[in-house]
């Protein structure tokens, strides 16, 4: 059975921060659309020397009206929760303050046309943050892959499906995620969990 996170790769091309890469070259991930507890719906995150880096393990059913983004040792990144009437997702940075007396850090906004196959988000970040601004995903509808462009359409992340180093293609439900240096990796992953939501993958 294939590996479905990447060879370890040498010291010196290793991304040395789990948050945001000072790096000038894009960071690679691995996201397997499982949880790693056994009958827990999730997802787990590598990096690119095969570690994990950031995991959901949602013990509710799919698509449940909240979920919690986490780093290995299970310290809470994001909280995002799913307004049933809007059609939207707000995302919640861990911050030591509860939730009540925080405003989202991001919110995600599905808009999806009835004649055109293609699935698309706005995702609007707080101002004041490192990654203020507007976002927009844009998938295909039944598709795994996805991209993330800012405001001035820039790719800032992009996920694919998986390849081995022989060219076999693994399942729908593990990508390859390149992130753009001096992105805020956790925040690319919170968007990644709404993106698993909406295809009630987690």
């Amino acid at each position: 059975m294939a590996k479905i996170h990447p060879l370890p790769l040498p010291p010196t091309e290793l991304d040395q921060s789990s948050s945001c890469s000072s790096s000038s070259k894009p960071s690679t991930f691995t996201v397997w659309m499982k949880s790693l507890v056994m009958q827990a719906n999730g997802c787990t995150v590598y990096n690119e020397n095969g570690e994990i880096v950031y995991r959901v393990d949602n013990y509710d059913k799919k698509g449940s009206s909240e979920v919690y983004l986490m780093d290995l040792k299970g310290r809470v990144l994001f909280t995002i929760r799913k307004l049933w009437l809007f059609r939207q997702w707000k995302g919640y940075k861990s911050d030591g303050l509860k939730i009540k007396a925080q405003k989202p850090f991001f919110q995600v906004k599905k808009r999806s046309g009835i004649f055109t196959s293609d699935l698309s988000c706005e995702i609007a970040v707080r101002s004041g943050s490192a990654q203020h601004g507007c976002y927009k995903l844009k998938a295909s509808a039944g598709k795994s892959a996805f991209k993330l462009t800012d405001s001035n359409g820039r790719i800032v992340a992009k996920a694919t499906r998986k390849q081995t180093s022989s060219g076999v293609v693994l399942g729908d439900d593990v990508l390859t995620l390149m992130v753009e240096p001096q992105v805020d990796h956790s925040f690319i992953m919170a968007v990644v969990t709404v993106f698993g939501l909406i295809h009630h993958r987690l």
